[in-house]
């Protein structure tokens, strides 16, 4: 797998020169309610809402991938095109099939910042249709006996984040605000931020119940307790770098010195690898949204 990353920070996956020249393996996981989550390891975790007042899915995987999501969905829905997409951030991972469900008849639903970032993008192609139904605090859905609230969580993994609550279900899908048991990645050119991560992390805690459902970003079906052991890994780590930024040393200073290698064997991985993480956390403590944390290489 490629990554190719836009020069506003955001990420597209894809493979070999074309996503669409990929043939993706995809893993439904069958939640309460009959949501499913859908998984590649190739992009963001898909939710699937089925019922007679259609399709609802909340994300819609990368460039080029439309119908092989379409025919993945198909397996457990009988077929039939999604009625709604609703994208929880811009990048091209979580937004990539909107071109091609759009075509098709479906409406897709984002926070307004989403449509102003996709809008704006050099990259607009490799990202997808734009969203025609904009939000701001929240929304709702009433479909299929469910009752599907959106949450948006400002300057978080972006500043366009929302948080997806099936209500009767009692399952959460929390975009990337979530990435379970793997160092995030923070979007800081994007509108993302360390504490507004945190937050959105907070409010995940202060929706799911101790049976909830967890759909993350990037990772397995997750409980509170992953979210807890995420915020307290990230706080932890913000701890430690915050100081050094506050002192005055260097990025090259603060790498040299490996600050976060307690956390290295249990949360790098090999996007948001240690020296990555290190350098969101870097950055966003000195204030520094013009600088690419992705530009650092990883060892």
């Amino acid at each position: 797998m490629k990554l190719i990353l836009a020069t506003a920070g955001t990420l597209v996956f894809a493979a070999t020169a074309c996503a669409q020249d990929r043939e993706l393996t995809f893993e439904p996981t069958e939640l309460r309610g009959g949501i499913v989550m859908l998984t590649t390891g190739a992009g963001g975790n898909i939710g699937v809402l089925t019922g007679e007042d259609g399709i609802l899915l909340i994300d819609d995987l990368l460039p080029g991938t439309g119908p092989q999501v379409e025919a993945a969905i198909a397996d457990f829905t009988g077929g039939g095109v999604p009625r709604f997409i609703l994208n929880t951030h811009y990048h091209g991972d979580h937004t990539g099939s909107n071109d091609h469900f759009h075509a098709q008849g479906a409406t897709i639903v984002a926070h307004h910042n989403i449509r102003t970032r996709l809008a704006a993008s050099d990259e607009q192609d490799a990202y997808g249709f734009l969203p025609i139904l904009t939000f701001g605090e929240d929304i709702q859905f009433h479909m299929n006996g469910e009752t599907v609230r959106a949450v948006h969580v400002p300057s978080a993994h972006t500043d366009g984040d929302a948080l997806v609550y099936f209500e009767t279900a009692d399952v959460l899908h929390m975009g990337d605000t979530l990435f379970s048991g793997l160092f995030p990645f923070i979007d800081l050119m994007g509108g993302g931020s360390v504490d507004g991560y945190l937050d959105a992390m907070e409010t995940g805690l202060r929706i799911a119940g101790p049976e909830t459902q967890i759909i993350p970003g990037h990772g397995p079906v997750s409980t509170r307790e992953d979210i807890q052991a995420s915020i307290a890994m990230l706080r932890a780590a913000q701890a430690i770098i915050t100081p050094m930024v506050e002192d005055g040393m260097s990025l090259e200073d603060v790498q040299a010195a490996n600050p976060l290698a307690d956390f290295h064997d249990s949360w790098n991985w090999g996007f948001i690898c240690t020296p990555r993480m290190v350098a969101t956390l870097y950055l966003d403590a000195a204030g520094d949204t013009a600088t690419n944390p992705l530009a650092t290489r990883c060892n």
